[in-house]
């Protein structure tokens, strides 16, 4: 009996996940382009999706029964939602760099709450994401509202196409001739790839990675420069 309660509870928590992550999943389809373009101000306008999602994260906890690829999507859909969340609190502004807190950036200021813990966007993305999974495509997942960044995917993501949609992503990222200019002898590359080299050089070089999904043939020589960011709204 113990163990047939606890498989109920375990699919009926299963079920609700899944509920509450559509949520997610219909403000971004309903306020963000295939591109990654964003409307705040529509968003702004009727924003009970993403309430609702928000909420559903500040009492949900990562269950030990979770895969791996389940939590990395809980992270990284918190990582955005909370990221839009805090852009539509200061709406209308130019940049995320606009907003200050007590003095503090948008990615230092403690406001993301989940399972009943206060996080910053950066403990989430560093301390959590990047600690704990070791994959370098994270960086095209979560989204720091900005045109440079990697575009914001219009769905949420899931246990079931968290490995289809970061492969896709990563791939359509480094194609993107607005945010990396590639060619056999040099490129020019999203900063991305520069503050977080490290992520992407643990099996390799950094032209070995770009290797995996460049459409341009790259080689040992290619020279490697890097684009200034451009931190305007993507809306």
């Amino acid at each position: 009996m113990n163990y047939l309660f606890s498989l109920i509870l375990l699919l009926s928590f299963s079920i609700n996940t899944n509920a509450q992550t559509e949520l997610f999943n219909s403000f971004l389809q309903d306020y963000c382009t295939d591109d990654g373009v964003m409307s705040y101000k529509g968003a702004k306008e009727n924003p009970e999706d993403l309430t609702n999602f928000i909420a559903y994260l500040q009492k949900t906890k990562v269950q030990d029964s979770w895969s791996d690829n389940q939590e990395k999507a809980f992270w990284i859909n918190a990582y955005n939602a909370y990221t839009i969340q805090l852009i539509l609190d200061h709406y209308p502004l130019k940049s995320i760099l606009d907003i200050r807190i007590k003095g503090k950036d948008a990615w230092h200021h403690s406001f993301a709450i989940v399972g009943g813990e206060t996080y910053t966007l950066n403990q989430i993305e560093h301390e959590i994401l990047r600690k704990k999974f070791n994959d370098p495509r994270i960086h095209v997942g979560v989204n720091c509202a900005s045109f440079s960044c990697p575009p914001l995917f219009n769905s949420a993501f899931t246990e079931q196409n968290i490995e289809m949609h970061l492969e896709s992503l990563m791939h359509k990222f480094v194609n993107d001739k607005e945010r990396n200019i590639m060619d056999a002898k040099k490129v020019k590359l999203s900063k991305i790839f520069e503050w977080y080299q490290e992520d992407f050089v643990k099996k390799g070089t950094l032209v070995s990675y770009l290797q995996k999904y460049s459409e341009v043939p790259l080689n040992k020589k290619t020279k490697i420069r890097y684009l200034e960011y451009n931190w305007n709204l993507n809306e």
